[in-house]
C-alpha cells in the first residue's frame, strides 16, 4: 500500500492565494444559480489567470459552429493559427473538452488559455461545448464529445488541419474524462482509418466513479478520503456530482480505469495534483496504460488541489503547471509519427516527473 501522504502536505505559496478566495459550498439543486455561481467564481478566475498572456488577435482566427448532435446541435468554438503569406499552411489538431463536473462549464472556460496555446505552439484548437447533466444525463455529453470529435476530422481543410501532423484529444478534470473515454472509443472505429488520434492530453482527470474502484486496487485507491475534505474539490461534492452526472459506476465510458484492456491507446500525457481526491486513480491509470505498453509522460504536483493554477497563477506551482501543459503538448506532437510505426523508440519513452516514491 503506498503512502502518498506527503503529496498532500499544503503549498504555502498556494494556500495563501486561497485564504484570499470564497470557498466552495455544495452543489445546488438550482442548477440555473449553481451555474451562475460556478461562471463568477470559477470561469471569470481562469479568465482573469490567463487574459495577460492573451495573444493579439491578428495571430489567429475565431470560427464557431453549431453542429447537429443527437435530439440537438452544439457549438464547437475552433482557434487556428493566421501565418502572414502561408494562407494554405496546415496545422495538428488540439481536441479540448472542458471540465465542470459535467455539470458545469462551458467554451469561455478555458478560451483565452487555449488561444495561447493555438499561437504559441501553432496549432489548430477545436472547443466543444457539449451538454451537460442533469438536463442531458451520462451518456449525452460523451456522444456528443464523440460526434463533435467526428465533425472535426471530417472538416479538416476548413479548419487548416493535417491530422498526421498531430491529432491530440485533451481536456481537463470532467474534460479530461471525457478526452479519455472518446481516446478508447475512437480506436477501433473504422471512421478513423488513417486519421488515428496520435495522443492524449489528460489534465486533473477523474477516471473511476468510486462506486466502482475495483477490490483489487482498493488499497491504494485513497486519496478520495485521504484528501476528501480538499478546498477545491471535495469528497462531497464528487459524490453530488456523480449523482447528477447519472452514470453507472462500472460503465467504462464513465469510469475508463476499468475498460479491460488499454493496448494501443494512443500515448498519454498527464498532470495531477497531489491534494486531490481523483489523484489515486489517476496515477494508477497511467501505470495501467504503462502496463499495457502505452507510452506516458506523468506530472505529479505536490502541495496543491485541483484546478489550483486558476486561483494562485502567479505561484512557482502554477507557473510550473502551465508550463509543464505546453511541454506535455510538444511531447505528444514529437512522438506522433510513431503512433503507428517504431512505438518503441528510445526517443519516446515513458517519463516520470514524481516527487519521491508513488
Amino acid at each position: 500500500m503506498p503512502n502518498r501522504d506527503y503529496l498532500a502536505i499544503p503549498d504555502p505559496e498556494v494556500e495563501a492565494c486561497l485564504d484570499k478566495m470564497p470557498g466552495f459550498g455544495p452543489v445546488p439543486g438550482d442548477m440555473v444559480s449553481a451555474r451562475l455561481a460556478f461562471d463568477k467564481l470559477v470561469i471569470v478566475a481562469a479568465r482573469k489567470a490567463t487574459e495577460p498572456f492573451l495573444p493579439h488577435e491578428s495571430e489567429y482566427r475565431v470560427q464557431e459552429f453549431q453542429i447537429p448532435v443527437d435530439s440537438g446541435e452544439i457549438a464547437v468554438r475552433c482557434l487556428m493559427p493566421i501565418t502572414v503569406g502561408q494562407e494554405n499552411k496546415t496545422f495538428p489538431l488540439l481536441y479540448w473538452t472542458h471540465g465542470g463536473g459535467w455539470l458545469f462549464g462551458n467554451l469561455d472556460m478555458d478560451d483565452m488559455f487555449l488561444r495561447t496555446i493555438c499561437v504559441e505552439l501553432q496549432i489548430t484548437v477545436v472547443n466543444v461545448d457539449y451538454r451537460l447533466a442533469p438536463e442531458y444525463p451520462f451518456p449525452t455529453g460523451v456522444n456528443d464529445a464523440y460526434t463533435a470529435l467526428k465533425w472535426a476530422v471530417n472538416h479538416t481543410p476548413l479548419l487548416s488541419v493535417d491530422p498526421s501532423k498531430g491529432f491530440i484529444v485533451s481536456g481537463s478534470s470532467a474534460g479530461g474524462n471525457l478526452a479519455t473515454v472518446i481516446a478508447h472509443r475512437s480506436q477501433d472505429d473504422p471512421f478513423f482509418e488513417g486519421r488515428r488520434v496520435t495522443g492524449q492530453l489528460l489534465q486533473i482527470p477523474a477516471i473511476c466513479h468510486p462506486g466502482g474502484y475495483p477490490d483489487e486496487y482498493k488499497g491504494e485507491l485513497l486519496s478520495f478520503d485521504t484528501t476528501g475534505d480538499a478546498r477545491l474539490l471535495a469528497k462531497a461534492h464528487m459524490v453530488a456530482t456523480y449523482e447528477k452526472y447519472g452514470a453507472p459506476a462500472t460503465n467504462p465510458e464513465c469510469s475508463p480505469l476499468l475498460y479491460p484492456s488499454h493496448k494501443g491507446q494512443p500515448p498519454a500525457y498527464m498532470q495531477v495534483c497531489g491534494v486531490d481526491p481523483l489523484r489515486d486513480e489517476a496515477l494508477l491509470y497511467e501505470r495501467l496504460l504503462r502496463d499495457d505498453g502505452v507510452k506516458t509522460k506523468l506530472e505529479v504536483y505536490p502541495g496543491v488541489g485541483h484546478g489550483f493554477h486558476i486561483y494562485a497563477p502567479e505561484s512557482k506551482s502554477a507557473k510550473k503547471f502551465v508550463q509543464d501543459f505546453k511541454y506535455g503538448l510538444k511531447w505528444l506532437l514529437a512522438g506522433r509519427y510513431l503512433r503507428d510505426s517504431n512505438i518503441n523508440s528510445p526517443n519516446f519513452i515513458c517519463i516520470r516527473n514524481v516527487p519521491g516514491k508513488l
